[in-house]
């Protein structure tokens, strides 16, 4: 059984894209009916393969935004000179199908199960898989006590901006702080900078209530947080990061 599902995690598998939502000018969430989908744990990502009538094909991994059972979401931010976001983020229309595979991964992951404090530090599009545990936390009705940090350029470039208001509203045990590193909203009580320390002590948890920590963005972003925490006394085994790219 155990390798049936691990072959099935492997076997690429048709999906139709049944619904589009900008998030912001330049990411978009695609939902996607995955048939069979065997579930995902919230962290975990899969790989996408899109293939043209030529017979040419790329692949790329994209984390899983959604919280399961139920259909699979990925949010993808257009990246200048892409090959694959900018038509994920732009052209793609409800009908179209491509290909994927998974769920992958099985450190960066949050299990509902834990009862420790969880601290997310999101940087920019990093904010996906951290938004899957949010939304997973909602789901099964945890009393876990979320707080994320979230590091973006400006105001506009807030992935889930909506509906993270909305958490933060309804479900109890959520805290976000937006943290901007080029522009901030007028009259901002921070100016903006990139991470600095004081941001994870004012809105992290202490490494005395041995809280997990997931941080997730740009190389540079979780290289300089995760220093941060460690340099605060949390043990380099409650930091998991997951980089996305330079």
């Amino acid at each position: 059984m155990a390798r049936a599902a691990v072959l099935g995690r492997l076997t690429w598998r048709a999906v139709t894209v049944t619904g589009v939502r900008d998030e912001t000018a330049t990411a978009r969430t695609l939902v996607l009916d995955a048939g069979d989908w065997p579930g995902h744990l919230p962290g975990q990502h899969l790989d996408l393969r899109l293939t043209s009538a030529d017979g040419y094909s790329t692949q790329r991994s994209y984390s899983i935004a959604s919280a399961g059972p139920g259909p699979v979401e990925i949010t993808v931010a257009a990246v200048d000179g892409g090959e694959v976001s900018p038509y994920l983020a732009r052209d793609v229309r409800p009908g179209d199908q491509f290909e994927v595979r998974g769920p992958v991964g099985g450190y960066f992951v949050w299990r509902r199960e834990d009862p420790a404090p969880v601290l997310l530090a999101a940087g920019g599009s990093g904010i996906v898989p951290l938004m899957a545990m949010i939304r997973d936390r909602s789901a099964s009705d945890s009393r876990v006590p979320f707080r994320l940090v979230y590091s973006i350029r400006s105001p506009a470039e807030a992935i889930y901006a909506r509906e993270l208001a909305r958490r933060v509203r309804d479900d109890h045990g959520l805290d976000v702080t937006y943290l901007y590193s080029r522009s901030a909203p007028e009259g901002w009580r921070r100016a903006p900078s990139r991470i600095r320390p004081g941001d994870l002590v004012a809105n992290g948890w202490p490494p005395e209530l041995d809280p997990l920590c997931f941080v997730c963005g740009p190389t540079g972003f979780v290289e300089a947080t995760a220093t941060l925490l460690a340099g605060a006394g949390h043990p380099a085994g409650r930091i998991k990061t997951e980089r996305f790219g330079g």
